[in-house]
């Protein structure tokens, strides 16, 4: 079964990235480990590693893309025993477990109407004073 590479997360606050340069390509063998590519954010260039052993099948995004959404598919790895050929034609078919999360998640109605504040009794008059 391919196993899809995704654009990672390389901060807390990170929505998207840029591919910035790609370090292996179609046919190469990767392990857990190897240095696959470099990921441009607004702050800082990072290497992103390998965290499956097989064949890369297809390069997905082209190296200088920018705007990637994390969790995207950038590329397609083949496991142990399967036609890399077969795999890159799959094209990202399985959905990423975090895309799956969300694609779940009912999405809340917005409220018809706001409710209404009770009425409220109206101010007690303040008492008069006597003269002493």
């Amino acid at each position: 079964m391919p196993i899809n590479i995704t654009m990672p997360a390389l901060s807390p606050t990170m929505e998207e990235g840029n591919l910035a340069k790609w370090l292996v390509k179609e046919g190469d063998k990767v392990s857990p480990g190897d240095v696959i590519a470099e990921i441009e954010t607004d702050k800082a260039t990072m290497e992103v590693e390998s965290v499956d052993e097989g064949t890369v099948a297809k390069l997905v995004v082209p190296a200088g893309t920018e705007g990637v959404k994390v969790n995207a598919v950038i590329a397609i790895l083949a496991g142990e025993g399967e036609d890399a050929r077969a795999a890159a034609k799959a094209d990202g078919g399985a959905v990423p477990k975090a895309e799956a999360a969300k694609a779940e998640a009912p999405k809340a109605e917005a409220p018809k109407e706001a409710p209404k504040p009770a009425a409220s009794a109206p101010a007690p008059a303040p008492a008069k004073a006597e003269p002493a």
